[in-house]
């Protein structure tokens, strides 16, 4: 005969299976991403427990009124069984969630947000990514499975079926405690409810992500406005000595070469050199190559107002799908088109996809392409758009239709996972040591192609191209590309055929939003303008992003790593490049000239993003 059981016990024991399930995938996702995380300790743990409890005590509090609530209908078997099901299914959903970033994780570094479990701007792709997703990466819904099986009969084994409820003041008063109890858990037990940023407090740099769950993260990412906060690490004179974002370039005579933005897809410093990139790699030779380039950001949709307008992705959303996406910003379209420049966008993906159109729109440009205007063979690769070496077929041929002097970016998208090539191409490429590597050799063949048919233009001799990359790649193999300076490292080069003096090696740090001011000074145009970077020809040597709650400046040859209030490591990137010794206390000259450059530069966005002064006025 089975005994009956409390309805508080019941509850309290399926809570704690929930507890020992979402450690459990903590432990899995360590395992899975052991590579990334070099350096972990039993507090990440620790925190993981008062992230999980967090979520758990807002997802359950519903369930808990249900399970206590005084009344007859406890014992009723038809509710019970509801009640079961119920439990199962909606804590269900939130596990799943967590598997998403057993794998997504490796391409942007963090924790999944709203915006990106939706797929924000990815409307048309959605469909063909997700059957993709599971095709490719097979391991996940086997793990979801697995889970769900062991969830299940974890929860089976909790005899339910005969329950017993205590009198009404007991129950209504194991009811409030338990809310109580709950809700103190989801809040956190400090001043300020627990945030995505505390994670940080919980285990060395780089290890948030494995501190917090997916859950979590979602929940507190539902807000479209995720508002900036203003800071005052200084007054406002003293921040602008520190740092002015506000650049005055003069000339008496402009070089009004074509400008032609190349922004390809995952290049990742870990993609180049390496035997997948033999033509990117011989035209390094004949470039301004920035020996130290970094992305501003970690997703592609980063990196078009990182490159365009000079505006860096310091916040847990994209800037271009933020609340601030439609703010007035003087890029690289508008300082152009006021030069006498014709400005066009290309993108092969789907019209739309990730707003790149939108943010077109509010750049300046005059003309947005994407997979809607291609004119050429069937190309369609069955998930983004047109594949690039068709697409850049077709951009070289639209620019010789362009009045001269013109501006373009080109954003590629074959080297994007699942990392599909053309049929004709399969086995013509090397395959390399990760799956991004045969789909970097063929995008490095479609540019190629693309400087055959370029270099027979009339135009090609008065042209600048800027190469870079928008992101690392998720498969860098060395260590040195895993932790939070690798993790940005890109190539950047100018490209200026007739010109000697753009070929070299630059040992400088140079990064993404330095583009803007870099080519305002080559070009010798007079203008004033809001820039987070610096020119190619400055004698400052800084970049600064932003991964997970931390922000990275390299400063010379030292990076630090801040968390909004203070600074957490100080490291010799050029001689540490595994960041293993931790030297604040060492150089505390160099922490804390570097910690107030990036308190002033902080303080600086946040003012002027959030409100709308990114231009001159």
């Amino acid at each position: 005969m089975n005994k009956t059981k409390n309805t508080l016990t019941l509850f309290i024991q399926r809570f704690l299976l929930l507890v020992v399930i979402y450690q459990l995938i903590r432990v899995g996702f360590y395992l899975y991403n052991q590579s990334f995380f070099p350096e972990i300790s039993s507090n990440v743990f620790i925190g993981g427990l008062i992230f999980d409890l967090s979520v758990l005590g807002y997802i359950n509090i519903l369930f808990a009124v249900f399970h206590l609530i005084p009344g007859k209908f406890q014992t009723n078997k038809m509710y019970q069984n509801s009640l079961f099901i119920s439990f199962f299914l909606v804590n269900g959903i939130f596990i799943c969630l967590n598997f998403i970033d057993y794998e997504y994780f490796r391409f942007v570094g963090r924790r999944s947000s709203f915006s990106m479990i939706t797929a924000e701007g990815m409307t048309n792709e959605i469909g063909g990514l997700i059957a993709s997703y599971f095709v490719d990466y097979w391991k996940i819904p086997l793990f979801i499975t697995l889970t769900f099986i062991i969830f299940w009969l974890g929860l089976k084994q909790i005899k339910y079926r005969n329950v017993k409820t205590s009198s009404n003041f007991v129950s209504t008063t194991s009811l409030l405690f338990t809310v109580i109890l709950l809700f103190t858990a989801g809040r956190g037990i400090d001043r300020k409810p627990l945030r995505i940023v505390d994670a940080s407090e919980y285990g060395p740099i780089g290890t948030s992500a494995l501190v917090l769950n997916t859950p979590f993260t979602v929940m507190k990412t539902l807000s479209k406005k995720n508002n900036l906060k203003e800071v005052h690490f200084f007054d406002d004179k003293q921040a602008e000595r520190i740092f002015n974002p506000i650049q005055s370039f003069s000339y008496e005579n402009s070089n009004k070469k074509n400008v032609v933005l190349l922004i390809l897809e995952s290049f990742g410093r870990e993609n180049i050199q390496r035997g997948q990139t033999s033509f990117l790699d011989s035209l390094i030779q004949k470039s301004y190559f920035f020996e130290n380039g970094f992305a501003n950001g970690k997703l592609s949709i980063d990196a078009v107002p990182s490159t365009l307008s000079s505006v860096p992705s310091l916040m847990n959303k994209s800037f271009i799908s933020s609340c601030y996406a439609v703010n007035n910003v003087y890029g690289l379209p508008k300082i152009l088109k006021d030069n006498g420049y014709n400005t066009s966008f290309f993108h092969g993906a789907f019209n739309g996809s990730q707003n790149f159109d939108q943010y077109a729109d509010v750049a300046g440009f005059d003309r947005y392409y994407g997979k809607n205007e291609y004119k050429g063979p069937e190309s369609f690769d069955g998930k983004w758009g047109v594949f690039d070496e068709d697409f850049l077929q077709f951009f070289a041929k639209e620019l010789t239709t362009f009045k001269q002097p013109f501006f373009t970016t080109l954003f590629t998208i074959s080297s994007h996972a699942p990392f599909t090539i053309p049929e004709k191409y399969k086995g013509k490429f090397p395959k390399g040591s990760t799956e991004i590597h045969e789909s970097i050799a063929y995008a490095d063949y479609a540019l190629k192609r693309f400087f055959e048919s370029a270099e027979k233009k009339p135009w090609f001799n008065n042209t600048i191209f800027v190469i870079t990359s928008d992101h690392t790649s998720s498969t860098g193999e060395e260590p040195k590309y895993k932790n939070n300076v690798g993790k940005f490292r890109i190539p950047i080069m100018f490209f200026v055929p007739c010109d000697e003096t753009m070929i070299a090696t630059n040992e400088k740090n140079f990064q993404q939003i330095d583009i803007l001011p870099s080519l305002v000074d080559y070009l010798q145009l007079n203008t004033k303008l809001v820039s987070y970077g610096k020119s190619y020809k400055s004698n400052q040597d800084f970049v600064v992003n932003y991964l997970d709650n931390i922000y990275n400046l390299e400063m010379g040859d030292y990076y630090l790593a801040f968390d909004g209030t203070k600074t957490i490591g100080l490291y010799n990137w050029k001689k540490d490049p595994l960041l293993k010794e931790n030297i604040i206390e060492k150089e505390p000259e160099t922490k804390e000239k570097m910690e107030r450059f990036i308190k002033a530069y902080i303080q600086s966005f946040n003012h002027r993003v959030s409100k709308n002064q990114l231009t001159v006025r």
